[in-house]
């Protein structure tokens, strides 16, 4: 399930840029916010990179000045000091090594470059009415991300990684954005347990609990649902003079 890919998450971005940068999406996914922020810039140099673009890259227009490609955001095929804007949304939640991650971010932001990452919490989602059966459909959901080698509460710790890795000026800030409809969220949880449950092993009792309980939630009333995403705003440092 892919959460809250749409352009306006990336609105904090915006005045960081300036013609002639150079600037990386990493973990594009379907290229929505790639391309809405091409759409609201100019004269930006964009990539959108995604290890699971493959053959399937989004289409640009002819005149754009974005570029798609595969590559996993720990192995990025850029040189070092290339880039003057490093962007991530909903990618650190979603890997195994955020640290390696970051550390790629790193090498390839020139000295005084900028990283801006956006990060969800599971934790603080607010999700209403908060009822058994949602929670017991998220338990299995959450369970999926970290089988897949993510943490959904990864936007708790986020800024204390991005200090880790070497970044100064690190700001933090929490915003809460609209998502998908209550009950469509209910019915993408229940799609992704329904699949899981195909290959289920030790974990299946638990898998179709929750898989029941959010069929019980995607069928139920409506409700509210606003993912808590964490901003970073950070500067890569600048080497000392020698």
């Amino acid at each position: 399930m892919q959460e809250g890919y749409s352009p306006g998450v990336a609105g904090f971005v915006l005045p960081l840029l300036r013609p002639g940068m150079r600037v990386l999406d990493a973990g594009c996914g379907s290229g929505a916010i790639t391309l809405g922020l091409e759409a609201a810039t100019r004269g930006v140099r964009l990539l959108g990179v995604d290890r699971a673009l493959g053959e399937t890259a989004p289409a640009a227009p002819d005149s754009s000045t974005v570029d798609f490609l595969a590559a996993a955001a720990d192995s990025l095929p850029f040189p070092a000091d290339s880039m003057d804007v490093v962007f991530a949304h909903a990618l650190l939640e979603r890997v195994a090594d955020p640290a390696a991650v970051l550390g790629e971010f790193g090498r390839v932001l020139r000295p005084g470059g900028a990283l801006a990452l956006s990060t969800s919490d599971w934790s603080r989602a607010r999700i209403r009415p908060r009822t058994a059966n949602v929670d017991a459909a998220l338990r299995g959901y959450q369970l999926l991300r970290r089988r897949d080698g993510g943490n959904p509460f990864a936007g708790r710790r986020v800024a204390e990684q991005v200090q880790r890795a070497g970044f100064t000026d690190v700001r933090s800030r929490t915003r809460y954005l609209p998502d998908r409809d209550y009950r469509e969220l209910g019915r993408a949880v229940e799609a992704e347990l329904a699949v899981a449950l195909e290959s289920a092993g030790s974990d299946r009792a638990l898998l179709a609990s929750a898989a029941r309980s959010a069929w019980v939630w995607a069928r139920g009333g409506g409700g509210e649902f606003s993912q808590c995403w964490v901003e970073i705003l950070a500067t890569s440092p600048v080497a000392s003079p020698t």
